[in-house]
């Protein structure tokens, strides 16, 4: 359906982009792209778009002008009555097409459309966004930050709502995102983007397994904690956390029975992407690629 290999983005001298390898989607994808502010994310968004030069292959059975995205940033003319610019840019009735009332009532946004769109808070100003988005039922749709800004219940009722609208759908997504909470309840791919390399892409399952094995437990890093867990693997993982690496189910039990004996309280996860994608980082740092 879609594939980018070795594509390669430069702003003047500056190498913004350089993928090595590539990704290969295929319908109803939800495909997860991971990386630090400044790895590459929305310059390869754009680059898949058409919007920026680039160098590489991409081999779509789509064009550009018929995917769709939702970027950081959407400007909309914020004296206008927001049934008026939904009228305007889809040239339907918010009142009287199907499809636009169908898509209003599932967000919940039926009280807003009379509001000017500077009336609108910021978590209506993305359902809008998102409404417009999905309206126009592209086969690959981009989602970039779609969250940002957002209060944490916000942020959960419109992924629910995105999850729920999309699920046993063909479209194929690409989801831009720093909350990896997200992606854990979004993707089904992953890719890792690092200072504008490719570091890797694959099922998010296969690439637990790849850099954590078959779970991970976490727990608060303490001094104790260290100590009761220095024969066992330890992952890299965020400030003040530990993360064991357990190779199959009967080494995670024997953790857990020696966390439990302590009364340590922690999490068990074979889905956990933060760390899963740290390691990867990190890893292919170490190796010095």
């Amino acid at each position: 359906m879609f594939e980018a290999k070795d594509m390669q983005v430069y702003y003047k001298d500056f190498c913004a982009l350089n993928m090595q390898g590539g990704v290969r989607v295929k319908k109803g994808d939800r495909v997860g792209i991971i990386g630090a502010n400044g790895s590459g994310k929305t310059t390869f968004i754009k680059a898949c778009l058409g919007l920026i030069p680039y160098s590489g292959n991409i081999i779509s059975e789509i064009k550009p002008h018929e995917m769709a995205v939702h970027m950081q940033e959407n400007d909309y003319v914020e004296t206008m009555n927001v049934a008026a610019i939904m009228k305007m840019l889809l040239g339907k009735d918010p009142y009287k097409d199907a499809k636009v009332r169908e898509m209003i009532d599932f967000f919940s946004f039926k009280e807003s459309l009379n509001k000017k769109f500077k009336q609108l808070s910021g978590g209506q100003k993305q359902r809008f966004t998102v409404i417009m988005v999905l309206l126009q039922e592209a086969p690959l749709t981009f989602f970039d930050e779609v969250t940002t800004g957002l209060d944490f219940e916000t942020r959960q009722d419109l992924m629910r709502k995105i999850v729920e609208w999309y699920e046993n759908k063909e479209t194929a997504l690409f989801f831009v995102t720093h909350y990896y909470e997200e992606l854990e309840q979004m993707a089904n791919k992953i890719m890792i983007l690092d200072k504008g390399r490719l570091i890797d892409f694959d099922d998010k399952d296969k690439l637990f397994e790849k850099y954590c094995g078959f779970s991970i437990i976490t727990l608060q890093k303490t001094v104790e904690n260290e100590k009761l867990l220095r024969s066992y693997q330890l992952l890299h993982a965020p400030e003040q956390t530990l993360a064991v690496k357990c190779s199959d189910a009967e080494e995670e039990y024997e953790v857990m029975g020696k966390l439990n004996a302590q009364n340590v309280n922690f999490k068990r996860s074979n889905d956990d992407v933060e760390i899963m994608s740290l390691n990867a980082i990190v890893g292919r740092k170490e190796l010095g690629i």
